[in-house]
């Protein structure tokens, strides 16, 4: 069945032609924004996790560790880029080829021979790659909570004794 050969081979091409590109560029868009959030949300959970947890330095005060001046790291997407590629090939051939002989003999008896050959093929391709790439860079505190940070790491020590805070 050559011509179901041919009509497949156009159908799968038109499916991949009608990707739906700015779906791709939507879904990614939205997967950016879902993973930014998630990495802010990380970073303040830190940030508060840093303020409960305390050392003693062995001045018998108990520092939280934003106190002694760490800060949670912000991240954000720099970019991100959606590559795609496709290759199609195609290929359709005919052949047709006529022989043929003739021969005669004593008698008057003569015999001719004709070959006909006809073969018709096709063939069709689809060869695709993507990849999805992100960079992120490090960012400091928003300046609302980074002045939070400070005024907190402004705050004297708590005396070890009156907590039971693990060191």
């Amino acid at each position: 069945m050559p011509g179901n050969n041919t009509t497949q081979g156009q159908r799968a091409m038109m499916t991949v032609l009608d990707a739906p590109l700015p779906e791709l560029i939507e879904r990614l868009g939205r997967a950016v924004a879902d993973a930014q959030h998630a990495l802010d949300v990380n970073s303040l959970d830190i940030a508060k996790r840093m303020s409960e947890r305390t050392v003693d330095l062995g001045d018998g005060q108990l520092w939280s560790l934003l106190a002694l001046g760490f800060t949670p790291t912000f991240y954000a997407f720099a970019e991100a880029t959606l590559e795609a590629k496709l290759t199609f090939t195609i290929r359709e051939s005919t052949e047709f080829s006529v022989g043929g002989g003739a021969t005669g003999g004593m008698a008057g008896i003569f015999s001719v021979t004709v070959n006909a050959e006809y073969s018709r093929k096709y063939g069709f391709e689809v060869q695709g790659a993507s990849s999805i790439a992100a960079r992120l860079v490090s960012l400091p505190p928003p300046a609302r909570l980074h002045q939070l940070l400070n005024e907190i790491a402004a705050q004297p020590p708590v005396p070890a004794a009156s907590t039971n805070t693990p060191a």
